[in-house]
C-alpha cells in the first residue's frame, strides 16, 4: 500500500483511460442542454424567481456546465495514464446491445410483439452464453410471460405484426387479443 507523503500528493490527479473522452462528451452534452433550454422551458412574467418553470433547470444546467468544464480542464492538464483506446473500446462494446434493441424494434412491426420478444430473448440468451435448450426454453417462457402480463393483465396495447395476418381467422382474433 502506498502512503501519502504530503498534501500535494493527496490532490495529485492522473488522467485515467477514457477520462478525456468522457469529459469532452459530458461538456458537449451540457452545452447542448444549455442551447435547448429556452425551447424546453419558459420564463413566466409576474412569477417569483424560485417559482419560474425555467429556474431550476437553468440552475442544474449551469452547475452541470461549471463542473463539466472543470472536469474537462482537469483531464486536459493532468498527467496521462496510457490505455485510453482500450478503455474507449471497452465502453464501445456496450453499443452492441443498443444495436440488438434497434433490431428488436425493427422486427416488432413485422413479426408482432410476442414472436419478436421470444426471438429477442432467445437470441440475447444465446449471445450471453446461455446456449442450452433449457435456457432457450426459459427465455421463450419469459417472453410469453411478459406478453401475457402486458396484454392480458395490464391491458397494454401491444403492436400486432404482419405475421398475424397470415393466421387462420379463428386463431388470428385470439392471438391478436391475448398475444
Amino acid at each position: 500500500m502506498n502512503r501519502i507523503k504530503n498534501l500535494q500528493d493527496l490532490f495529485k490527479r492522473y488522467r485515467r483511460p477514457g477520462d478525456l473522452v468522457f469529459a469532452v462528451s459530458f461538456f458537449v452534452l451540457s452545452l447542448f442542454l444549455l442551447v435547448n433550454l429556452p425551447a424546453q422551458t419558459a420564463w413566466v412574467e409576474r412569477t417569483s424567481l424560485f417559482a419560474q418553470p425555467a429556474f431550476w433547470p437553468a440552475v442544474a444546467i449551469g452547475v452541470m456546465i461549471v463542473f463539466s468544464a472543470l472536469h474537462l480542464l482537469g483531464a486536459v492538464v493532468s498527467e496521462r495514464i496510457p490505455g485510453r483506446l482500450a478503455e474507449v473500446l471497452y465502453w464501445a462494446r456496450s453499443l452492441e446491445f443498443a444495436i440488438w434493441f434497434m433490431a428488436y424494434v425493427a422486427i416488432v412491426p413485422l413479426l408482432g410483439y410476442l414472436p419478436s420478444t421470444a426471438l429477442f430473448c432467445a437470441s440475447l440468451a444465446y449471445r450471453m452464453g446461455y446456449r442450452s435448450l433449457r435456457w432457450m426454453g426459459i427465455s421463450v417462457l419469459f417472453a410469453v410471460a411478459v406478453a401475457l402480463l402486458f396484454k392480458s393483465f395490464l391491458q397494454v396495447k401491444l403492436p400486432v405484426g404482419l405475421l398475424y395476418e397470415w393466421l387462420p381467422v379463428g386463431i388470428r382474433s385470439f392471438v391478436m387479443t391475448y398475444f
